[in-house]
């Protein structure tokens, strides 16, 4: 299969005869509708699909190397540092991420260029055949699909290191057919305890089925029932761990180094990225001055993103979509904002532990505008505005129609956050002209429910 996967390759961009414009807008909506219909399919764990697609494919994984990482939150920043940090080191870098904030290339780019729309297209293309050679009933899944294209884009473009950023969970995610050169867990904290568990002890079991036999494994994970199942997977299968502690954040070269990322937590991010580049210095070589640049040269949008309009309002953008998140939003207003409240717009997923989170938040704005996120599962602003007053009696609480809607009655505010979904923060970044409005039906292939 290798042999025929690398005389066969359509993505090869010298190869390429490109069409006219036209030929590649109606390919690339084609692409958008195939990718589209394999939401009715849902999320399924295992990974019997993509390793058929994968093989299908020529199995392109075993032509790169990757980094791959899970954990609760920090996985994309930590992914970005990563991708930056080798990409200054001079290597050809390929960044797998999800969910995208605006355009589906989002997810899948060498060398921070998003993938173009006409390589989307041809991998659709490429792929839509291969689905007549399932059941019905045993469908691949968008997510399975994407993974298998990514990897065909990534070994067409010939990247030196892949990182690679897991979906959900870790160890029936379909990311998990690949042999990486180490294996990270950010850290294990609560999120979708109806698919991964209810205990930390769960959730991290479920994450540490990234480790590999032999491969190295780095954690910033400190919850001790979630360190101790990560320890014991580690151990059984002889990989080698490292713990790196909270103390790391603030020793060299991070402890003067200035982070274009807001917050304590991204110190704690860059930790574990710099122990990840530390660990695999002798088979990826990178020197001191390609950390520094890279770390200091650093974007990642919609994570505490600060903006400022024409007007010379300031806005503070973050996904904030779970507990932690919030608190780390909450720490962050506090450091950086001691003497202002924002007026907060808030809206959150309904499987999310929502009425904790307008909790942690609501105390933090002047006043709160909640709005429903542009997704099938969001909650109802009237329902987080009950909890929003609960939380903070003395504030006003407005419930609106759309984001629109409330940008506009924040209009007259010196200091407006965004915060509860990377959905919303996507929405938000097209809305205030931050992101090129995305091709029509890209977000919505962030949808994704459990079948």
């Amino acid at each position: 299969m290798a042999d025929s996967y690398k005389l066969q390759d359509p993505l090869t961009r010298k190869d390429r005869q490109p069409g006219p414009p036209e030929a590649g807008v109606l390919a690339f909506s084609g692409a958008i509708e195939f990718l589209s219909s394999l939401r009715w399919f849902g999320a399924k764990f295992g990974l019997a699909h993509t390793l058929k697609l994968a093989a299908l494919a020529g199995n392109p994984e075993h032509h790169l190397r990757f980094v791959h990482v899970a954990g609760t939150n920090g996985k994309g920043s930590t992914c970005a540092m990563l991708e930056s940090i080798y990409r200054a080191a001079g290597l050809r870098v390929g960044l797998f991420t999800s969910p995208h904030l605006v355009a589906f290339g989002e997810r899948i780019q060498v060398d921070r260029q998003f993938i173009p729309e006409a390589e989307i297209a041809a991998l659709a293309a490429e792929m839509k055949p291969w689905m007549a050679l399932f059941p019905p009933e045993d469908h691949p899944t968008l997510f399975e699909v994407v993974t298998v294209m990514a990897l065909r884009y990534f070994a067409a473009q010939k990247c030196d290191l892949v990182i690679w950023e897991t979906g959900l969970g870790g160890r029936l995610d379909a990311t998990n057919i690949v042999q990486p050169l180490v294996s990270v867990i950010t850290n294990i904290q609560y999120d979708h305890q109806a698919y991964l568990g209810k205990s930390l002890a769960s959730i991290a079991a479920e994450k540490a089925g990234i480790i590999k036999p032999g491969i190295p494994v780095i954690t910033g994970t400190d919850a001790p029932e979630a360190l101790e199942v990560i320890r014991r997977t580690a151990r059984q299968v002889n990989a080698p761990l490292t713990v790196v502690p909270a103390a790391s954040a603030h020793q060299p070269p991070l402890d003067t180094l200035s982070l274009p990322l807001l917050g304590e937590h991204q110190k704690m991010n860059a930790a574990v990225a710099l122990a990840v580049v530390r660990t695999l210095g002798s088979i990826v070589p990178c020197p001191d001055s390609a950390i520094r640049a890279g770390l200091s040269s650093l974007y990642w949008p919609g994570r505490l993103q600060l903006a400022t309009r024409p007007s010379g309002q300031t806005i503070l953008l973050d996904g904030a979509h779970n507990l932690s998140g919030a608190e780390s939003l909450a720490a962050a207003l506090r450091t950086y904002f001691p003497a202002a409240k924002p007026a907060l717009i808030l809206g959150i997923l309904r499987d999310k532990d929502w009425s904790h989170m307008c909790e942690i938040l609501a105390p933090l704005g002047c006043r709160v505008l909640l709005v429903p996120v542009p997704s099938e599962r969001s909650a109802e602003p009237h329902g987080l505005a009950e909890s929003c007053r609960r939380a903070n009696p003395r504030v006003e609480v407005s419930e609106c129609s759309s984001l629109s809607s409330a940008l506009a009655l924040c209009a007259q505010d010196s200091f407006v956050a965004i915060a509860g979904s990377l959905y919303l923060i996507g929405e938000a970044l097209e809305l205030l002209g931050l992101s090129p409005a995305g091709f029509p039906g890209q977000r919505a292939l962030n949808e994704w429910s459990v079948r």
